[in-house]
């Protein structure tokens, strides 16, 4: 028997605002531990500067690189603007955080697509967690193609996420074949490869309710066949819930790119990455996966944390845009875009 599915029927219900919370559900659609409730943006630094009451914290993760592409390190709040939907914002805590907890979920995608190149991707994120892991991280892992699995729930122990990334086995199914009964609805869609609800259910079902900093970690090649979601509402979920999303591109394995086919996995992971403040790291080979593994490895324990109080202070839910600039030449900030105001 496969993993626990996460269902698109729960996905649905989820949309429709019914709770989806019973003995019955898989661990994934649990109510989280109250130990992880509080949110992102209430999670205040730890500083002696009074507190702006009423008013929500926004929390910023930025990386910065020069134009060797290098890690840039020993920059100051001066160093640094911020601006909110274009106006500048007042940083009220500032620190560089190589130790703050990490949360992440690693994404495996496990269609068809990925034959050749899944025994890489295993002993690639098998090494990569275990150097990533520290005390206090957690991860999960889940797989998707015609249905999304969860592997392995919240965890700090690298050796059960290994466990589960070793699981992971291609599900393809093919024009006439037989879908796993219950975890895709009939239509359209039926059969493909469910990256934008693998997405949408890491973030909106897992990761919405962890503080600090959290990442989406995904292996595909980006084409998405199988979805009830689109793209925008799995970018939304991610933006909701603080997480950045970086995702190893594994087309050119497949030799979409060479032979020319109408491959458009490309746009889709510059567009969900670039909208969450992650990278795309096209992988061509085993080793370059190994050394994509290394420089997120390096970017997620390398980072700056920026927080202000938003001048604006309606709680009106809509997307308010973030720029995070810094005054340094030849320097490039990679940062989340955006973050969705309190509606209350």
């Amino acid at each position: 028997m496969r993993p626990t599915s996460i269902t698109a029927g729960l996905l649905i219900l989820a949309l429709a605002g019914i709770p989806a919370l019973s003995a019955a559900m898989p661990r994934a659609l649990a109510p989280p531990d109250s130990s992880r409730q509080q949110s992102q943006q209430d999670q205040v630094p730890q500083t002696s500067q009074t507190l702006k009451s009423g008013v929500a914290l926004v929390n910023v993760f930025a990386t910065v690189r020069d134009k060797r592409h290098a890690i840039v390190s020993g920059l100051t709040q001066d160093d640094f603007k911020v601006y909110e939907d274009g106006v500048e914002q007042k940083v009220a805590f500032f620190s560089k955080e190589m130790n703050l907890p990490i949360t992440l979920a690693i994404l495996i995608d496990t269609s068809g697509s990925q034959q050749s190149v899944l025994g890489a991707e295993q002993d690639t994120a098998s090494r990569f967690v275990h150097e990533i892991m520290r005390k206090r991280d957690e991860a999960i892992v889940i797989s998707f193609d015609t249905d999304v699995n969860l592997l392995a729930d919240f965890t700090e122990d690298p050796s059960v996420l290994e466990r589960a990334i070793r699981r992971t086995q291609i599900n393809a199914v093919g024009a006439g074949g037989v879908v796993t009964p219950g975890t895709v609805p009939q239509g359209n869609n039926a059969g493909g490869t469910n990256f934008y609800d693998a997405v949408y259910l890491a973030c909106h079902d897992e990761l919405s309710a962890e503080a600090g900093r959290k990442a989406v970690i995904v292996l595909t090649d980006a084409e998405d066949t199988g979805s009830q979601l689109s793209l925008s509402e799995a970018i939304e979920s991610a933006e909701r819930a603080d997480t950045v999303v970086h995702v190893l591109l594994l087309a050119d394995v497949m030799g979409y790119f060479s032979q020319g086919m109408g491959y458009n996995g490309g746009a889709v992971a510059n567009k969900i990455a670039g909208d969450t403040g992650g990278r795309v790291i096209a992988v061509r080979s085993e080793k370059s996966l190994e050394k994509a593994f290394d420089e997120l490895a390096e970017e997620l324990r390398s980072q700056y944390v920026l927080s202000y109080y938003p001048s604006n202070e309606k709680k009106d839910g809509t997307f308010r845009k973030i720029k995070v600039e810094t005054t340094k030449e030849d320097f490039k900030v990679l940062a989340r875009r955006g973050y969705y105001a309190p509606s209350h």
